[in-house]
């Protein structure tokens, strides 16, 4: 892979911020800067959306076959440049180097499942009612959107969203988060190499989301918002959706629960909590947040987590050996510290981890609590971090009561060897997506996303390339 670009990519080209203004990368594991990339404004994003909606009715055109070879060429050239890649997001947002190529897998596989998609698309014909009414089904590209992406999976959040985008025909201006701008304008020169036209991906990394955003989602030329980050800025962009009526996917917040019933296969249950847990040093959505654990195995539970994560090695995720970077950046840290001491002060026990290393980089280690409080706060509000939070429960009615409340409703973990409960736990929980006896529930088959203050419609799957889909109806008079 050649090196990355650090302007902007609108209409097929690269170029500076119109202001000249740039913005700063730092390697969370050091503190250093490692680049500057331009930080687009105001006027720049005017010419991302000419951009988009100049290119928009002949990529609507474009052959199924051919969007869908596009995608095929980019996947190729990911798998291709996993290595390269892999490092790029390592120094960027410092997962392990061993996550990183994970995720450009996993990235690759969003762009390869909606090639396939695209010549999927498919429409109807039938008669209405009053026997006489043909009704022609056809399904059209939503038009221009706008895709802004978080920094905890900056490959994969954006191929998840560009590829039912292409497939469906949308043109697209893509924001990525701050922090890790590289990985979008290194995936902006694969689609571009793989054949993309002009303005059909524009890329405006930015420190001015407000500026660039609120602009375009209320300008009325912009028809849809895919968006994954917290709930809270979920909700400003939603009314700023409101006056042009803005087609909207929202990936919000979760706060996840991970029950362990008496019956379970307790190595499963901790390999689970491995996953569940520590993807990502825990900064994903879907991390379990909230460990409900049957009083009758919850110490051997605890014990069994806290070996194994006290057990992790903890540095830079370009070491060899490493198994969880640093955090996002120090007030993400700082966060995860000051939950952390709020659940001590109201009586956990810490079984592992608890203290912050000394020296540079945002690390803090695998911390294993028990004990927690029902007011504490990591309970409340997404951890984003390395922290496992051990409650203990007697019954099925009151694990699911509690699980249940929270505004959030992402995704939830279920661990029994009784498919009766499991599915009667699994249907229970207020969630979007469960995982019953596995940690893992992300794949690009499947429709990612929550209920509740967790989101709205779906990504991955086959729902996934219908949210940038219109229907239209035809009806024909016959005889």
């Amino acid at each position: 892979m050649t090196e990355v670009r650090k302007q902007l990519f609108v209409g097929g080209a690269w170029a500076d911020a119109a202001d000249g203004a740039t913005l700063p990368v730092d390697d969370p594991a050091t503190g250093e800067i490692i680049a500057h990339v331009a930080d687009a404004g105001p006027k720049d994003a005017r010419l991302a959306e000419e951009a988009a909606v100049r290119a928009q009715p002949d990529w609507a055109r474009t052959a199924p076959r051919a969007r869908g070879e596009i995608l095929r060429r980019a996947h190729d050239l990911i798998v291709e440049q996993t290595g390269d890649l892999a490092r790029l997001m390592t120094s960027e947002m410092g997962k392990p180097l061993a996550e990183a190529r994970a995720e450009a897998a996993y990235a690759a596989e969003f762009f390869r499942w909606f090639s396939e998609e695209a010549v999927r698309v498919d429409g109807g014909y039938g008669l209405l009612p009053d026997g006489r009414t043909r009704m022609l089904l056809s399904r059209r590209p939503v038009g221009p959107c706008l895709l802004i992406t978080p920094w905890n999976f900056p490959l994969a959040m954006a191929t998840r969203k560009i590829g039912p985008a292409v497939a469906a025909g949308c043109t697209m201006i893509l924001k990525p988060a701050p922090q890790t701008p590289l990985s979008a304008l290194a995936l902006a020169g694969i689609l571009h190499e793989a054949g993309l036209p002009d303005g059909v991906l524009n890329v405006v990394p930015t420190s001015r989301a407000q500026e660039v955003c609120e602009p375009l989602l209320r300008g009325g030329r912009i028809r849809k918002l895919s968006f994954t980050g917290s709930t809270a800025v979920g909700r400003l962009l939603l009314a700023q959706c409101a006056d042009t009526v803005v087609r909207t996917s929202m990936e919000l917040g979760g706060n996840a629960p991970f029950i362990v019933f008496d019956d379970a296969d307790l190595d499963a249950a901790v390999d689970g909590a491995m996953i569940a847990k520590m993807r990502n040093m825990g900064e994903a959505c879907t991390a379990a947040n909230r460990f409900f654990v049957h009083r009758s195995v919850a110490g051997e539970f605890g014990r069994r987590l806290a070996e194994r994560m006290g057990a992790l090695e903890v540095g830079p995720g370009t070491r060899d050996g490493v198994d969880v970077g640093p955090l996002i950046d120090a007030a993400g840290r700082a966060k995860v510290e000051e939950l952390v001491a709020d659940a001590v002060e109201r009586g956990a026990r810490v079984l592992t981890g608890g203290r912050t290393p000394d020296g540079p980089g945002c690390f803090y280690p695998p911390t294993v609590l028990t004990d927690v409080a029902p007011g504490s706060r990591l309970l409340q509000t997404e951890i984003f971090g390395p922290v496992a939070a051990i409650l203990t429960f007697d019954d099925e009615d009151e694990v699911l009561r509690r699980a249940n409340d929270t505004p959030w409703g992402l995704v939830g973990y279920v661990f029994t060897q009784g498919l009766d409960r499991g599915l009667r736990v699994s249907e229970g929980l207020e969630t979007g997506m469960v995982g019953l006896n596995t940690g893992l529930v992300s794949n690009p088959a499947a429709p990612f996303g929550g209920v509740k203050q967790s989101g709205l419609g779906r990504e991955g799957g086959r729902a996934g390339i219908g949210e940038f889909l219109e229907y239209q109806y035809v009806a024909v008079p016959v005889g």
